[in-house]
Formats: structure tokens, sequence, C-alpha cells
């Protein structure tokens, strides 16, 4: 358990350097959230001065740092200053929607990735596998706006999917099946367009990985055995080939988490990626950093999850 106690450690280092980041970035950026208020006449300077007070603005970067850490263990991550409450009810929705969103996403795109790619590993050369190879090309070339602004004019145009949004009016009042049905259906696009902008890189990975493993010495003797096809591929050839695509795992769920942010900005998805922008336009400090703070954490405990299923499949990582 040492191997998990490190990586962990290793996340909690990563926190706190993210965060001490965050805030000498957001301390060179020029002006602040209560800029503007000096424009205005009706506010005075020393209502200004006494706001910056009250929210430690006008104290130097390490006691904010400070004072945001001791926040951070009473559970109230900051304030917000557009809100002026607490970051944490902010962001908990909010953290909710996206991780409901890039779950959904990554079951689908490994769904999908893993038989289609030791299909293709299996088939490797064969015009099914050049085919499918040209279709992952395209699919890499297209930026990731481009596909969900595609998929928002198909839904506009056709009124096949709902455009924007988690909910429908109403939602509150409909059965448990129509508001399951109807999450789904608002689910669809961005869900859609971040299973289509991961699929060509898990799909080839796990060809690669299985045509590697396919050329190893034990598969040509289990073919010599005359053992089936399909045993091969599944019992012998997709066990051999997990470590990276466990490692895999990891690296796509913080790709999956950093395409979202934008893909919900676009499409509506009242997640982290809407509340970071409007945060960083205004400049609200502490939602700001509790926001990439709150995906980082999201992105590490992506990366444990991958580090535990190798340390339970890989006998090499538990002895090391």
């Amino acid at each position: 358990m040492s191997y998990l106690m490190r990586r962990a450690l290793h996340g909690i280092l990563l926190l706190g350097g993210v965060s001490v980041l965050c805030f000498i970035l957001s301390d060179l950026a020029p002006g602040s959230f209560f800029d503007e208020m000096r424009l205005n006449p009706q506010i005075s300077p020393s209502t200004v001065a006494g706001l910056r007070s009250q929210y430690g603005l006008d104290r130097p970067l390490p006691l904010r740092y400070a004072r945001w850490v001791k926040s951070v263990i009473r559970g109230e991550w900051g304030y917000s200053f557009a809100y002026n409450s607490p970051v944490r009810s902010l962001l908990l929705v909010r953290a909710r929607n996206t991780l409901l969103l890039t779950t959904v996403a990554t079951v689908m795109a490994w769904l999908i990735s893993v038989p289609l790619g030791v299909w293709l590993g299996d088939r490797a050369g064969k015009w099914e596998d050049r085919a499918c190879l040209a279709g992952t090309s395209l699919l890499l070339s297209i930026p990731e706006l481009v596909l969900v602004f595609a998929l928002l004019y198909l839904a506009i145009r056709t009124h096949w999917l709902p455009v924007g949004g988690m909910t429908s009016v109403g939602f509150e009042a409909l059965a448990l099946r129509a508001k399951t049905l109807d999450l789904v259906t608002h689910l669809t696009i961005p869900a859609t367009v971040l299973v289509l902008a991961s699929l060509p890189i898990l799909v080839r990975h796990v060809r690669a990985s299985i045509i590697e493993v396919l050329r190893a010495p034990f598969i040509q003797a289990a073919r010599a055995h005359g053992i089936g096809r399909a045993r091969i591929l599944l019992r012998y050839a997709l066990p051999a080939a997990a470590n990276p695509l466990i490692s895999l795992f990891g690296l796509s769920i913080a790709g999956l988490l950093s395409g979202s942010l934008l893909v919900e900005v676009v499409a509506g998805w009242p997640g982290l990626g809407p509340l970071l922008l409007e945060s960083s336009m205004s400049k609200d400090l502490y939602v700001v950093v509790g926001a990439v703070m709150l995906s980082t954490l999201f992105m590490i405990l992506g990366n444990l999850l991958a580090d535990f299923l190798l340390f339970v499949v890989d006998p090499r990582v538990r002895a090391e």
C-alpha cells in the first residue's frame, strides 16, 4: 500500500502547487473585481477600500493565501465577490453536473474503444482496419468546437434534441422515468462531443497494445495449441495489454475534464466551465481558484483510480 500512499501524497503536493500558482498568476494579472466600482460615481472610494479590506485584497499575497487556506480548512473555499457567499455552495452543484457529464462520456468512450480497438488489432492491415483508422484520423483533425457547433446546428434544425441547459421547464413535476429521459436528452450533445473527441486516441492505443501482444511468443504458442481466436483475444491478449490501457485511463479522464469545460460553455451545460468563464471575466478570484482546484482534484482522483487498478492487476507494482 506504500505505492498508493506515495501516489496520494504526490496528488496532495500537486494540489498545493496548483493553488500557489493560481494565486501568483491572479496577483500578476491586471485589474480586480472592484475596479469597475471605482468608475461608478455613486460608489465612494472609501466604500471600495472597505470592500477590498473586507475580502483581504489589500494584504500581501502570502497573507491572502494563508487566509484562503484557513477558509479551505473550514470548508468555505473563500468567499465570492459577486455573490457574497462561500465558494463551496457555488461549486458543489456545478461540480456535480461536470462530474456527471465526464463520467458518462468516459464510460461511453471506453465501452466503444476497447472492443473496437481489440477488433481492429486482430484485423490489422485489412480494409476494415484501414477504414477505421481513416475515420479516427478525420475525427482527430476536427476541433471540438466544430463538433459541438455541428451537433447544435443539427439539433436546432431537426428539433430532435433540446439545446442548452440540463433540464426542461417543469422538470420537477415530471415522473421519475420522464425526468431520466429528459436528463438523457439534454446530456446527449455534450457527451457525444466528448466521446467523439476522445475516441480516436483511445481506439488507436488499444489497437496498438493488442497488436504488440498478439506478436508475443505465448500468443503464438496458444494458437499452435488450437485455442480459438475469441478466447485468445479476450482471455490472453486483452489482460496482457491492460497495463498501458489502465495508465491511459487516468490521462483520458484529465483530457475529458479539460475538454468538458469548453464544451459546457458552448453547449450551455451548467457545469464548472460556464462558472469558470464568468468568474474569470469578472475577476472573482476565489471562485476561479476553487473551480481550478476542483478540476485538478477530479484529475488526481482519476489518476489515483488508475494507480489502484494497476496495483490490483499488476503483481510487479505490488512487489515494488
